[in-house]
């Protein structure tokens, strides 16, 4: 085999992204929350950058960003400070010997060699706006298991049983479950733990631990656990039935087999289904009542109101709890100060080119999610004014082509944003989807025709509720012509029992 060397010229295309497009991309692309977080990371790490209050001169503002902007147009950089293997200790004393120049906003920490800058305000008696910005985080809730285990200590036992307990609560799930299986209990509990060991402690867990229904195996142990605890509280109360039909009838219960479950137990059909309305008074999932998932906090990026004087609907985006930001003047005057330290400079113009950029991107994403709200608002009236089922088709190719702008540009601005409408506060994503034509040739979206399909769900006989095939007929009354098995799936997506479940007696 020959191996040679040589010359070759090729002509290809290729796209370089620069940091600054990167980074306009990934703040376009954020939900608002991550936003704050990145924009609290920023303040954090860049003594350039601050929030600015309420009440400042936008003009002012305005002439502050186009110097920045000049003072800053030597081209694309890396948003990092280069330091050297050597005299990096010369640079540290360097910018020590000048911070009385450049105030007290910010000092220099070479404790570990590392370099590494922090910053802080003066001392002037006010809040510290960073901090601000920054401290308004809430507590996090104590973790299930914590609970479960700051319960635990309190219950007398013997040394050996508490400590099997504790071996048991970390098999716990966060429904409040103990679903492993014995053998596998068996097999990973301490040496010299035996079945009859675990057996007493799951039973000393499911009697002490609260809410009741901790502990339990399955969902028939867990509301049998609940009932006890219902008649421990309230000798006289008559759960007998309620009882039977956890015992023996479950299954009978999510089938909807209710004449069945009255015929097996002799008790009218009318007295099983209040026992089963009893039943519903249970939680299934006990770990919940403790530590549930804590609910997502939604913040509109941007309000849709109806304007009376201009019959038309206006889009506005929300400030949310984004804070304003700007640049400190007094390190743009030290960057281009020629007496200030060469490093120093360098330091402060790196900084200050990121707090731009960042400036930049957060404005530029307001205007895109602004147009493409704005296109939404025009495509989507009669949705707002009738509701889910007047949603027309509305693809992203066809928003981006209406724009001038990328498909990809149109997606990441509506990921994980939110609009306030006179519908609620809605996902900006579900007014983008595809959709079919109806006999009468008006475009239909998938989401009107569920909402439809829904609607139609809810004004049938629930006595006799409709058959899937005969969803399909009752949706060609309406102009719309889909398949059973589509039927099917928008019923199963909507989270709608079939129409044997639906029955009510």
């Amino acid at each position: 085999m020959r191996i040679d060397a040589g010359q070759h010229m090729r002509i290809d295309q290729r796209m370089k992204l620069a940091p600054r497009m990167i980074q306009s991309m990934e703040i376009l692309q954020m939900a608002q929350a991550a936003l704050e977080a990145r924009i609290d990371q920023e303040l954090a790490s860049n003594p350039t950058l601050e929030v600015r209050e309420p009440g400042t001169d936008a003009e002012d503002l305005e002439a502050q960003r186009n110097q920045e902007n000049r003072d800053n147009s030597e081209g694309e950089r890396e948003l990092v400070v280069k330091d050297g293997d050597t005299g990096n200790t010369d640079d540290f004393e360097r910018l020590s010997n000048i911070s009385e120049e450049l105030g007290s906003s910010w000092e220099t920490n070479t404790s570990e060699g590392g370099g590494s800058y922090h910053s802080t305000h003066y001392n002037d008696g006010e809040r510290d706006k960073k901090m601000d910005a920054m401290a308004n985080t809430a507590a996090r809730t104590a973790s299930l298991f914590d609970q479960l285990m700051d319960q635990w200590h309190l219950v007398e036992t013997t040394p050996e049983l508490f400590k099997v307990g504790e071996f048991l609560i970390g098999f716990i799930d966060s429904d409040g479950y103990l679903r492993t299986e014995m053998k596998t209990l068996v097999d990973q509990a301490p040496a010299g733990v035996t079945q009859e060991d675990l057996e007493a402690a799951i039973a000393l867990l499911q009697q002490t631990l609260e809410p009741p229904g901790l502990a339990a195996r399955d969902i028939r142990e867990c509301l049998l656990l609940q009932i006890d605890a219902r008649l421990r509280n309230d000798p006289d109360a008559d759960l007998a039935l309620e009882r039977t039909l956890v015992e023996n009838h479950l299954k009978d219960i999510e089938a909807n087999r209710l004449p069945k479950i009255a015929k097996a137990t002799g008790v009218p059909t009318d007295r099983v289904k209040q026992a089963i309305h009893n039943l519903r008074q249970f939680h299934p999932h006990p770990g919940k009542l403790l530590a549930d998932d804590a609910p997502r906090l939604i913040y509109p990026d941007a309000v849709i109101e109806y304007d009376d004087e201009k019959d038309e609907y206006t889009a506005t985006l929300t400030h949310g709890r984004l804070p304003a930001l700007q640049i400190r003047s007094e390190y743009q005057r030290d960057a281009r100060d020629k007496n200030v330290d060469k490093k120093t400079r360098d330091f402060l113009n790196n900084h200050l080119r990121s707090a731009s950029w960042i400036i930049d991107a957060i404005q530029q994403r307001k205007a895109t999610l602004l147009r493409v709200i704005g296109v939404v608002v025009q495509a989507q009236r009669e949705f707002f004014e009738q509701g889910p089922q007047a949603l027309r088709p509305l693809p992203m190719t066809l928003v981006a082509d209406q724009l001038g702008i990328h498909v990809a540009t149109v997606s990441r601005a509506v990921n994980e944003k939110y609009i306030q409408t006179p519908r609620g506060i809605l996902p900006l994503r579900m007014f983008f989807s595809g959709g079919t034509e109806t006999e009468s040739g008006d475009a239909m979206s998938w989401a009107a025709i569920q909402a439809r399909l829904e609607q139609i769900i809810e004004e049938e006989d629930k006595s006799k509720p409709l058959s899937d095939d005969a969803l399909v007929e009752k949706l060609k009354e309406h102009g719309i012509e889909i398949a059973r098995r589509t039927v099917a799936k928008y019923r199963k997506q909507l989270n709608i029992p079939p129409a044997r479940q639906r029955k009510e007696y």
